[in-house]
């Protein structure tokens, strides 16, 4: 009998409608991987957050977008590319992928009663996060087991922790990359410089041992080796800063700043983000864009999400054949990735908590 393995595709998530703006965020302030805080401090201060942003600028941001989150259309575009590679490479076993949101619709609770419905024999749980954070792949990982839990249920389960460096995501970044590179080339662009972009995070997660800034350098090492631009000219920044915490930096507000004083043109790539979503059509197309013109910045080119590029699914079926057999949680290569001062890796036990 042909064996069933669900694909459970971890994410974010976003509000589906302008009433859901605001409980979205409570979702993801009410996160104790994101405000460590007690709880009634937590939820006094997710409260207060969450009602200012709706009004202010997220839901400004979300209102370019017709007042909802694109991302949950996108990641079913992936998961679809995904379903069909894995069972066009696989005669042996049944796949199904499965969408997974964090903060809001599908969450854990559906997607658990949709894989018992489904009856699967086997899980894989793929975060669509490429590196690892203890605010992103940690949190759904325990949300899900939790879910689990509640529904009693405990089916042979792996996942695939993180993979700064796989070939077919850096080889999907890369040729986005390029072709705005190329592009910049034509429109008569000479100094050029890549700003590779990622979701900020506040100082003290990272000195507690999260190694997600390590690991989006390796990602930006990799790309860069795959380019083989000769001298080029690149720089990794941090966006979406929340709150009066001291954030890892450089902020992409400063690495414009720079490029402006250097004269130089801008190609800007979210290497932490796999599909568009407000940080990436908002953010960047637009509050960002227009902060480049305003700063003098002439030429302002932004590469595209890894999203459904064939290289991408490919590197993500890869990933879930390899895991199929596994009964843990290992990063790519069944081995850990993270240097041992990052005691919040994935692969030291703490996701355990």
């Amino acid at each position: 009998m042909t064996e069933k393995i669900a694909v459970v595709l971890f994410n974010l998530g976003g509000p589906d409608s302008k009433n859901a703006i605001r409980p979205f965020l409570m979702n993801f302030f009410m996160d104790k991987n994101i405000i460590r805080l007690p709880l009634p401090f937590r939820c006094l201060l997710a409260t207060m957050i969450s009602r200012r942003r709706s009004r202010r600028e997220a839901g400004d941001s979300y209102g370019e977008l017709g007042d909802k989150s694109p991302l949950l259309d996108n990641t079913r575009i992936q998961a679809a590319a995904l379903e069909k590679a894995l069972k066009s490479s696989d005669k042996e076993h049944n796949f199904k992928t499965f969408i997974c949101m964090r903060y809001w619709y599908p969450m854990s609770p559906q997607i658990v009663r949709e894989v018992r419905e489904w009856d699967a024999d086997r899980i894989v749980l793929l975060p669509l996060y490429p590196q690892y954070s203890t605010t992103t792949t940690r949190s759904s990982l325990q949300v899900w087991n939790k879910a689990l839990f509640e529904a009693g249920m405990n089916p042979p389960s792996s996942m695939i922790c993180c993979y700064p460096r796989n070939e077919g995501f850096i080889t999907a970044a890369a040729d986005h990359i390029r072709a705005q590179y190329e592009q910049a080339r034509k429109d008569g662009h000479e100094n050029i410089r890549i700003l590779f972009s990622a979701h900020g995070l506040p100082e003290s997660i990272i000195k507690d041992g999260d190694p997600y800034q390590w690991q989006c350098e390796q990602t930006v090492e990799g790309i860069v080796q795959k380019l083989g631009i000769e001298n080029l000219d690149y720089q990794s920044c941090y966006q979406s800063r929340v709150g009066p915490k001291k954030w890892i930096g450089p902020s992409l507000d400063e690495t414009l700043d720079k490029a402006a004083a250097d004269k130089k043109s801008v190609v800007i790539f979210p290497h932490a983000f796999t599909q568009e979503h407000v940080e990436t059509l908002v953010e960047l197309d637009v509050e960002y864009r227009e902060m480049a013109h305003k700063l003098g910045i002439e030429g302002y080119y932004r590469a595209a999400t890894v999203s459904d590029h064939p290289a991408f699914i490919k590197g993500l079926a890869k990933l879930v054949h390899e895991h199929i057999d596994s009964h843990t949680i290992t990063a790519e290569g069944h081995k850990r990735l993270c240097p041992d001062k990052y005691g919040r890796c994935c692969m030291a036990g703490v996701t355990k908590g």
